[in-house]
């Protein structure tokens, strides 16, 4: 039920958290609360949903790749090259999509994310599958293993997609999979000199190139290895957007040292600055590294995510859609206990965030830290408050 009532009480907006004397009108949705300003924007996101739903021509189209980008922006700090580079690509994808329909053929362009642990490549494939309303599958690169091998064939991918999609197959096949820790199935014999048969390497690069490029796929509807007993089912990959995230760990030294840097007294600046090495990255380092040209083919959009500042360290603490804060917030919320927390326990989490080098998960492992401890003692839920400020902090980590 829906009401459109005047604010009489102290009452804020469930998305913008506006105060009563900034707004005129709330709507009641159950036990949320959504000012007017939210409310047009709501219907504006969901008209664009709608129109990508319906359209039957690039004409049609209202979206752009700034709507897109519009909407990563809630869920994504920094990032601002890749998210433009994400959101044309996928716009493409879009209209691909509907050139397909009209029997026009346009190769798919799969993305590439090169960016270390906490960059939010995940976040990305997840953002995406939030705002297109595909099923999203995201898999482990180190669980392949090559048809024959112990682990999971590729195969069990689709598996999986179809499952998310809730085994709607027409649904599963415009879906996105994301492909975690892709620079784990780098031909190991790049890094070592093991002669045993490689089956987490150009294997499995070998066996991903099929599903990669675009064809029919039998796969079974139930997880594990193929039996004739289990139901099968055809799948086809050539509109299913593939994106995958690595750390590429080694790659920054082939590229240095394709360009001759020297690494005996090389301004260790110069050699964090990841910007500069993506700007100097070609295809034949990442072949270098291991993956075989055919697979890279495969990924004509690399992007690369750059490690964050302290000023995005603290919006994303305080100023993401899904802040860590403010999921905390809503939890303590259910137990009726307010939270706050003050200016110098926001920079205490921050700086032992940065000390930990683990990107956007360090502030969620020291916000998992920290409120464990106020969850467990139960003096808090007596109290019915809890102010965090920096001596308590210390006194926990």
């Amino acid at each position: 039920m829906m009401l459109n009532i005047k604010f009489k009480t102290s009452l804020r907006c469930s998305f913008c958290s506006a105060k009563k004397k900034e707004l005129i009108k709330v709507f009641i949705f159950d036990s949320d609360l959504v000012c007017n300003n939210c409310i047009i924007k709501i219907l504006y996101i969901y008209k664009i949903y709608i129109n990508f739903k319906n359209a039957k021509n690039t004409q049609q189209l209202i979206v752009t790749p700034k709507n897109i980008k519009y909407y990563l922006d809630k869920y994504i700090i920094g990032q601002e090259e890749a998210k433009q580079i994400v959101s044309v690509s996928i716009y493409n994808h879009y209209k691909r999509l509907i050139l397909s329909e009209n029997k026009i053929e346009v190769n798919k362009a799969n993305i590439l994310l090169i960016g270390n642990t906490g960059t939010g490549k995940t976040l990305f494939a997840k953002s995406l599958a939030r705002f297109l309303n595909l099923p999203l599958a995201i898999v482990d690169a180190t669980s392949l293993t090559e048809a024959g091998y112990v682990g999971d064939d590729v195969e069990n991918i689709l598996t999986k997609l179809l499952q998310k999609a809730n085994f709607d197959l027409n649904l599963a096949e415009k879906g996105i999979i994301f492909i975690d820790e892709i620079d784990k199935i780098s031909k190991k014999s790049i890094h070592n000199t093991s002669i045993t048969r490689d089956v987490s390497g150009e294997g499995v690069q070998q066996a991903l190139l099929k599903i990669l490029e675009g064809s029919y796929v039998n796969i079974s509807t139930q997880f594990g290895r193929k039996h004739p007993e289990n139901p099968m089912v055809s799948i086809n990959t050539k509109d299913i957007l593939f994106l995958s995230g690595g750390t590429f760990a080694g790659l920054d030294e082939i590229v240095y040292n394709r360009l001759n840097v020297s690494k005996i007294g090389f301004n260790k600046k110069r050699k964090d600055n990841k910007k500069e090495l993506f700007d100097s990255l070609k295809s034949e380092d990442l072949i270098n590294f291991g993956f075989i040209p055919e697979f890279l083919g495969r990924w004509p959009i690399i992007c690369q995510l750059q490690n964050f500042t302290e000023k995005e360290y603290k919006e994303i603490l305080l100023s993401t859609k899904n802040s860590i804060l403010k999921q905390y917030k809503n939890l303590l919320k259910l137990d009726k206990i307010d939270f706050s927390i003050t200016k110098k326990a926001i920079e205490l989490i921050i700086k032992k965030a940065m000390k930990l080098n683990i990107g956007a998960r360090g502030l969620h492992y020291i916000c998992e830290k920290i409120f464990n401890k106020y969850t467990f003692s139960f003096e808090w839920f007596k109290k019915k408050q809890i102010k965090l400020t920096k001596k308590a902090i210390q006194k926990i980590i």
